[in-house]
């Protein structure tokens, strides 16, 4: 601003300029304020794109410091705001992507049935008079998690015996979480393998057993881990239970690691039930209803092959066999849930050998239980788990 021209605005702001030289004051003082609004203009352009002021690139006198700072912190904020909103929509696009990509990703190929077919499988081959109904829960960002209950048969009732859990990220899958009501579930039993003269190779001392088994009320049931004395087909196994007020519930296999062991604690076989697969199954009725774009509910009623309850031998050992088979073709998933199992050479050796059983795990009453004590294809016992009566004799 010249020297000439403040004098002006001071003789203005003292009321001592002519008409004609006070309009041309007022006249350069609107041309100021034109450049004023247009240099703050240009500010918050350049505040918006680059998120900062480029303080030295101004005129001194563009702006007042208080103003100035306004604008800076204003701008600040605007890019933080823009900035949020970008990172959460963003966030929102992909989760809803995701969400869309999983569905599709375990909904195809039925992925979600077979994963559940082999982790309940392998938890049945492994683990002794234990069964699990599981269910999958697809989540966001490609996961899926299979969970269900464990359960035991004692006596006529199916009991609680912990839970289940299995996570998943795409085809890969995380270790199986076993969270057992009783730790006495996680492995406290055994088998003793027969010898070649007969008889139990551990010559185990299952006296301590057999009282505990006497002290107990006459009005309660038990399970029972049974050691045989000579390794028997499944034919002939269940032939010596049908006479017995007692419910087969599991039965060991020689799958040829457990003849190396005098004690086996990581047993392999199979339910008193077959383990049926989706292709086992006859379809009777079938429908389909739409749940969401990308979802939908299936039911269907199917019918599985009838078994002769103490008989069909041949039926049991090959659906066994097929159950390791199956557990194979997904070694990787069955080793999450079981990893002690020796899938290769348990089908070798009972393809060459056939299926023959060291071991059976039944429950009932615990006076027919008592009983085994004096029949000699039983050397040895362990008791399981206790519960209150709830049997109801069965008809033979």
């Amino acid at each position: 601003m010249s020297e000439e021209f403040k004098e002006k605005l001071q003789k203005y702001s003292e009321g001592k300029l002519t008409e004609e030289e006070r309009k041309e004051v007022e006249l350069e003082m609107e041309k100021l304020e034109a450049y004023q609004v247009y240099l703050e203009e240009q500010l918050d352009q350049e505040i918006q794109a680059t998120g900062r002021h480029q303080e030295a690139h101004l005129p001194q006198a563009a702006l007042a410091p208080g103003k100035e700072r306004t604008i800076i912190r204003r701008g600040k904020w605007r890019a933080r705001i823009i900035n949020t909103i970008t990172v959460l929509a963003a966030l929102l696009v992909f989760t809803v992507i995701s969400s869309i990509i999983t569905a599709v990703f375990y909904g195809t190929g039925n992925r979600t049935d077979i994963y559940s077919d082999v982790v309940s499988s392998a938890i049945a081959v492994s683990r002794p008079n234990t069964t699990v109904h599981l269910s999958a829960n697809a989540k966001y960002f490609f996961r899926m998690e299979l969970t269900g209950r464990l359960q035991k048969q004692i006596g006529g009732e199916q009991v609680d015996a912990g839970d289940y859990r299995q996570k998943f990220l795409f085809g890969w899958s995380g270790s199986g979480n076993y969270n057992w009501t009783d730790m006495r579930n996680a492995g406290n039993y055994y088998f003793l393998y027969p010898d070649a003269a007969g008889g139990s190779s551990g010559g185990g001392d299952d006296n301590a057993e057999w009282k505990k088994l006497q002290k107990l009320p006459e009005g309660t049931v038990a399970e029972a881990y049974l050691s045989l004395d000579h390794l028997f087909t499944t034919d002939e196994l269940l032939q010596k239970l049908e006479p017995l007020n007692l419910l087969p519930v599991w039965f060991a296999a020689d799958t040829g690691q457990s003849s190396a062991d005098t004690v086996v604690t990581t047993p392999l076989g199979f339910p008193y039930m077959p383990i049926w697969h989706e292709d086992d199954a006859e379809m009777i009725q079938e429908s389909k209803e739409k749940t969401g774009w990308f979802s939908s509910v299936t039911s269907r009623s199917v019918a599985y092959p009838s078994v002769d309850s103490y008989g069909d031998g041949e039926l049991r050992n090959e659906n066994f066999i097929k159950t390791l088979k199956l557990l194979q073709e997904h070694k990787s998933l069955t080793r999450q849930a079981a990893p002690f199992i020796q899938l290769d050479e348990a089908i070798t050796y009972t393809q060459e050998h056939g299926v023959q059983l060291y071991g059976a795990v039944v429950t009932g009453p615990v006076k027919e239980l008592l009983k085994l004590k004096e029949v000699s294809w039983v050397s040895h016992i362990r008791v399981g788990e206790v519960r209150l009566w709830n049997w109801q004799d069965r008809g033979n």
